[in-house]
C-alpha cells in the first residue's frame, strides 16, 4: 500500500462507495446501507475523538511559539485581516450566485413538516457560550469554541510567565505529538471512511431527495468552485505574487482529506504540514493553521449561509432588502467563529436566519442533504485556512519561495506527504521519501 498513493486510495474508496451505495439503494439492501453508515460513522467518530485534545494543545503551543516570532502581533493582525477580507469576498460570491440562480424560487417542499433544529445559534448564545462554566465540561461536551477560548487564555498566560511555564508547555508539546500520531492512524483509514460516508449518502438519498433541491445543491458547489478556482488564485497572484498551481499542488492532500472527512479540525495536522511544505515558517504556521481551523470557514460560514438564507426566504415567500444582504455579509465575517462550537454549518445558518428574522424551520428543509453539501464546504474551508498564512507570509517576506516553488514537484512524487506535523523536526529541504507517512 506504500506504493499506492494515498490520494488514489481515497479515490478508489470514493468510487467503490458510490457503486455500493447504488447497489444498496437499487436492491433495497438495508444491511448494506447500515454497514456503510457504520463504517462512515466510526471514521467521523474517531476524528471527533481527537478534536478536544488536538485543538487545546495545538493552540497553546502555537500561542507560546509566537514568542520566538518577530513582529508576532503584526502577523496575528494581518492574519485576522485576511481572514475577514477573504470571507467577505466569499459571502459576496454566495449572495451574487443566490441572486442570479434564485435557488428557492419555484421549489415545492412541505414546509409544514420542517422543524427548527434542537441546537440553534444566536448572538447571545455565541457570546455567552464562549466562556465555559466548567473547563472540564467543555472537553466532555466537545465544545470547540470554549476549548479555543481556554487554550488562548492558557497559551497567552504561559507565554507571559516565561521560563517557569516551560514544563507545562513541554507537556503540551508532547501531548500534541501523541495526539497527532494517533490522529494519523485515523487518517490512514480515510479510504474506508470515504467508502462508508459516500456509500451511505448515495444509498440513503439517491437522486429522489436531491431533485427538488438540485438548484440549491448546484449553487453551493458552483459557489465553492468559484472561490476555490477563481477567488483564491486571484488572491495568490495579486496579493502574494504566487503561482496558484504550486499552491494547490502543495495543499491538495489537506483539501482532499477535508472533502471526504468533512472536518476542518480533523484535517488540521495535514493542513499544517501542507502549509509548512509550501514554505511558511513553522512558528507562524503553528499559530495561523490551528486558529484558522476553528474560525476560518469560507464554505460553512460565508458561501453556504448566504445561499441558504436566500433559499429559505424564497421558499417561505419573504423578500430580502439590501439591508438584509448587508446583514448576511456582516454575520458571515464576524460570526464565523460560532461554527466552531457545534457541528457543521447548522449553527451558522441558524445564526444568519435569526439575525434576518427568517423562520428557523427552514433549516429543517436542508438537513437531509447537509452531508453532501458539507464535503465541498469543508474543502473550501481548508483551502482558505492554507491560503491565508501562505499569502501573509509572502507579503511579510518570510515565505521560503524556493520551498514554495518546489512543493508541487515534491508532491508529484510517488508518495503523499500527509502525515501529522512534528514541531521538533525541520520541514524545508527534506527529501520526498522522508515526507511520506510512517505506516500504522
Amino acid at each position: 500500500m506504500r506504493k499506492f498513493p494515498f490520494s488514489l486510495q481515497i479515490l478508489l474508496g470514493l468510487v467503490v462507495g458510490v457503486l455500493l451505495g447504488f447497489v444498496a439503494r437499487a436492491n433495497d439492501l438495508s444491511w448494506l446501507t447500515s454497514t456503510l453508515d457504520t463504517v462512515g460513522g466510526l471514521f467521523v467518530q474517531l476524528l471527533k475523538l481527537a478534536v478536544p485534545p488536538l485543538v487545546f494543545t495545538a493552540i497553546v503551543v502555537s500561542v507560546v511559539s509566537l514568542r520566538g516570532v518577530a513582529n508576532a502581533a503584526r502577523l496575528a493582525l494581518r492574519t485576522l485581516l485576511w481572514f475577514g477580507v477573504t470571507a467577505l469576498v466569499a459571502v459576496g460570491v454566495g449572495i451574487g450566485l443566490g441572486l442570479l440562480t434564485n435557488p428557492g424560487r419555484g421549489v415545492t417542499l412541505d414546509t409544514a413538516g420542517a422543524t427548527a433544529p434542537e441546537r440553534t445559534g444566536s448572538w447571545t448564545d455565541f457570546l455567552t457560550g464562549i466562556v465555559p462554566t466548567n473547563p472540564v465540561g467543555a472537553f466532555v461536551e466537545g465544545n470547540v469554541l470554549q476549548i479555543v477560548f481556554l487554550a488562548l487564555v492558557v497559551g497567552a498566560a504561559a507565554m507571559l510567565v516565561g521560563p517557569a511555564a516551560e514544563p507545562f508547555v513541554a507537556v503540551n508539546r508532547a501531548l500534541l505529538e501523541i495526539v497527532q500520531k494517533a490522529l494519523w492512524w485515523v487518517i490512514r483509514l480515510a479510504p474506508l471512511g470515504t467508502l462508508g460516508l459516500i456509500g451511505n449518502a448515495v444509498a440513503s438519498y439517491g437522486w429522489d431527495l436531491l431533485a427538488p433541491l438540485a438548484r440549491f445543491t448546484t449553487a453551493v458547489y458552483v459557489g465553492s468552485a468559484i472561490v476555490l478556482l477563481v477567488v483564491y488564485p486571484l488572491v495568490l497572484v495579486t496579493a502574494g505574487r504566487l503561482n496558484p498551481l504550486r499552491f494547490y499542488a502543495g495543499a491538495w492532500p489537506a483539501v482532499q482529506l477535508a472533502f471526504v472527512s468533512r472536518s476542518s479540525v480533523g484535517t488540521m495536522p495535514v493542513t499544517q504540514r501542507s502549509v509548512e511544505r509550501l514554505g511558511v515558517p513553522r512558528e507562524y504556521a503553528s499559530f495561523a493553521v490551528p486558529f484558522g481551523a476553528t474560525t476560518k470557514m469560507d464554505g460553512c460560514a460565508a458561501i453556504y449561509p448566504a445561499l441558504a438564507a436566500i433559499f429559505v426566504a424564497q421558499v417561505f415567500g419573504v423578500d430580502l432588502s439590501v439591508t438584509d444582504y448587508l446583514l448576511i455579509a456582516f454575520v458571515s465575517v464576524v460570526g464565523s467563529a460560532a461554527t466552531a462550537g457545534l457541528t457543521g454549518a447548522i449553527v451558522m445558518l441558524t445564526l444568519t436566519l435569526s439575525t434576518l428574522g427568517l423562520p428557523l424551520a427552514g433549516v429543517g428543509l436542508l438537513l437531509a442533504i447537509d452531508p453532501i453539501l458539507d464535503m465541498i464546504r469543508t474543502a473550501t474551508n481548508v483551502a482558505g485556512q492554507a491560503l491565508v498564512p501562505t499569502v501573509v507570509a509572502a507579503r511579510e517576506g518570510i515565505l521560503d519561495r524556493e520551498a514554495y516553488d518546489s512543493a508541487g514537484r515534491r508532491h508529484a512524487g510517488r508518495r503523499d506527504a500527509t502525515d501529522p506535523v512534528h514541531p521538533t523536526r525541520p520541514t524545508v529541504d527534506r527529501p520526498a521519501d522522508d515526507l511520506a507517512p510512517t505506516p500504522a
